[in-house]
């Protein structure tokens, strides 16, 4: 039985509760100018930080059924346990410091022994407090990102937090693999694609995310399911790195370049217009 609040303080906007590699806040308007004003359920299959979802959300524009996807086990626990009882998420989080000894001490606990509340506060934490806020796992599916050093993180922003989970009610969440959307998309749906990016150099990648990596194979299959769900008349709307290897891939689609601030160096003075792809079936 799935509970959440409905506390008259509740965010007028939801908006990404994680910080996300590549999240999509930059590039909302350029998003949504390429949606269709009206479409049936709405489909992403890489939720990741949920920009657009939440935008759409607080728009009224998702009449239909939602799906919310993600390979990425413990993203979409903390979806669910953020959705069924913010109350317990919150009463968690505000326990947690910025303090590097205990940014290591959460770190190394494991999941799997806390309950659900504890353990969704424990990935938020760890999130607001980390080094650029990245979600990266080691082989043994360990999170293993550093402490970030930040002044004054916001850990715990419980309005957003209820918003969220209000957005959320409703809309179906699964740990699956992107590939299931084609046999759920129906003609006059929308399907978002936002994948780990195609790395942009030999030394840059954003594909670490999970342990299991996205590679240019994986890339390739991605948009054999992007032109698939097109013939089908599904309205596909797909991000990804301005590369070579996407620009063939989608060779045949409207491909729109657009530029986002990433924080893809290591040194701040290098950080800034990054040029990325924004693809959709003609």
């Amino acid at each position: 039985m799935e509970r959440s609040s409905t506390s008259a303080h509740v965010a007028a906007r939801p908006r990404p509760f994680l910080k996300w590699a590549g999240g999509k806040g930059q590039l909302l308007p350029e998003l949504l100018a390429r949606l269709p004003r009206r479409f049936r359920a709405y489909h992403e299959p890489f939720v990741g930080g949920g920009a657009l979802f939440f935008e759409l959300r607080a728009q009224g524009r998702l009449e239909g059924a939602v799906h919310l996807t993600d390979r990425n086990p413990p993203l979409i626990d903390t979806y669910e346990t953020v959705r069924a009882d913010v109350e317990a998420v919150i009463r968690r989080l505000r326990r947690h410091r910025n303090d590097e000894a205990a940014f290591y001490h959460v770190r190394a606990q494991d999941p799997r022994r806390l309950s659900p509340a504890a353990r969704a506060a424990r990935l938020i934490y760890l999130n607001k407090t980390c080094y650029n806020g990245l979600y990266r796992e080691n082989r043994s599916g360990g999170f293993n990102v550093p402490f970030g050093r930040y002044a004054n993180p916001a850990i715990c922003d419980a309005e957003n937090l209820r918003a969220v989970a209000a957005a959320l009610q409703g809309a179906t969440l699964a740990c699956e693999p992107y590939e299931v959307v084609g046999d759920r998309a129906e003609p006059g749906d929308v399907v978002y694609f936002d994948p780990p990016y195609q790395p942009v150099s030999a030394t840059s990648s954003f594909t670490a995310y999970h342990r299991d990596g996205f590679g240019p194979a994986d890339q390739e299959r991605l948009r054999d399911l992007f032109a698939t769900l097109a013939r089908r008349g599904v309205h596909v709307l797909l991000s990804n790195s301005d590369t070579p290897l996407v620009q063939r891939l989608y060779r045949g689609f409207a491909i729109d370049r657009v530029y986002a601030t990433r924080a893809i160096n290591s040194r701040a003075d290098k950080r800034g217009k990054v040029a990325e792809l924004i693809v959709r079936a003609v």
